[in-house]
């Protein structure tokens, strides 16, 4: 199979760069001169590359790294082989993550796919739209009535801007992407699929069901990231709101209504029914659902596969279906856990009808 990269082959840093980088403590300070190329994981990688441990379920693994340097912590300096240069950190992910970004600052921020650098052949931007210096639209690209993009942004493949959008600077707008009825912010990445400010899932039951207009609008803050095949529909007679540095990860729905607080976290096929409200710092695991007007309260998380029907106070962890508080939840496990096995018996039950 061809080998072929997709991003740029780095420079490299030394040990002492990376060192500098991260603070991470050298156990022999002899080899900072030495050339780190690239990085990869404990088995894979060779005698001109970064690693990284942080679990004890990798300590067999790094006895037989060909590792040129490894980040860890402490605890595994005795298990490392002879050859392999040591850098001591208590977060040795976090500093492997601050070193791969150094060497792919290109992998941080999606490019042009048709590598342009003003507006391509084959885009149709209407003529009423106003565009800043240094953006890039790629072939397909459709940009509506009164539209405004800011500099240093790129619009991707055949995504399509409708008419009044505002979209700031060094923003990327990913491929097939189709945005409506929206106000972003600068910095903010929406990655390939993305259906953000089409009408929400509003209509009056009992009967036939009667379609609710949906005039609000969709508003993205500075520096969100929206993962692919996202849909975030605009309001219905108020916006949908997205935070300041808010990350939500592929193929989520964001319903109506909904306001999501500064640096929140949405995993991968989570559903937040409408007028839902993620407080600052709340964060949901993968497959999360949300009931309509549910809180999730300030820095509180709920776990994967959750249904949550309840308001979360701020801080607190909830999991289950529906979703009860973290301990609630582990006993109730724990209980379902014994009623599982033939015979066995739960503190408190009830003896069965006309037993002795």
């Amino acid at each position: 199979m061809d080998k072929r990269g997709f991003f740029e082959r780095p420079l490299g840093l030394t040990v002492g760069q990376i060192v500098s980088l991260t603070g991470a403590e050298p156990r022999d300070a002899t080899q900072l001169a030495r050339l780190i190329r690239d990085v990869a994981p404990l088995e894979l990688a060779g005698p001109k590359d970064l690693t990284f441990i942080e679990s004890n379920k990798y300590a067999d693994t790094l006895a037989t790294t060909r590792a040129g340097a490894c980040l860890m912590p402490e605890r595994f300096e005795s298990r490392a082989p002879d050859h392999l240069i040591v850098l001591c950190t208590p977060e040795p992910y976090r500093a492997f993550v601050a070193v791969h970004s150094e060497l792919y600052p290109q992998s941080l921020r999606p490019a042009s796919l048709f590598e342009a650098v003003d507006i391509a052949p084959g885009a149709t931007v209407h003529p009423s739209a106003l565009l800043e210096s240094e953006i890039a639209i790629d072939p397909g690209v459709v940009i509506g009535p009164r539209a405004e993009i800011g500099s240093g942004t790129i619009i991707a493949a055949n995504a399509v801007i409708g008419p009044d959008v505002k979209i700031g600077r060094g923003c990327v707008i990913g491929a097939g992407a189709s945005i409506m009825h929206a106000l972003i912010g600068d910095r903010v990445v929406i990655h390939p699929g993305c259906r953000i400010g089409q009408d929400g899932f509003g209509f009056i039951t009992g009967g036939k069901p009667v379609k609710v207009p949906q005039t609000g609008r969709v508003i993205i803050q500075n520096d969100v990231e929206i993962g692919a095949a996202t849909t975030i529909d605009r309001g219905g007679i108020r916006d949908t709101v997205i935070g300041e540095a808010s990350k939500i990860d592929n193929q989520c729905q964001i319903g109506h209504n909904v306001v999501l607080g500064r640096h929140c976290l949405v995993v991968a096929q989570s559903g937040l029914s409408g007028s839902v409200t993620l407080e600052d710092y709340a964060a949901l695991g993968g497959s999360v659902g949300l009931a309509p007007h549910v809180t999730i309260g300030r820095g509180a998380r709920v776990a994967a596969r959750s249904g949550v029907m309840n308001d979360v106070p701020p801080g607190e962890v909830w999991g289950g279906y529906p979703a009860t508080p973290r301990k609630q939840w582990m006993r109730q496990q724990a209980v379902l856990a014994r009623l599982a096995v033939p015979g066995a018996k739960v503190a408190g039950s009830a003896k069965p009808s006309g037993e002795s």
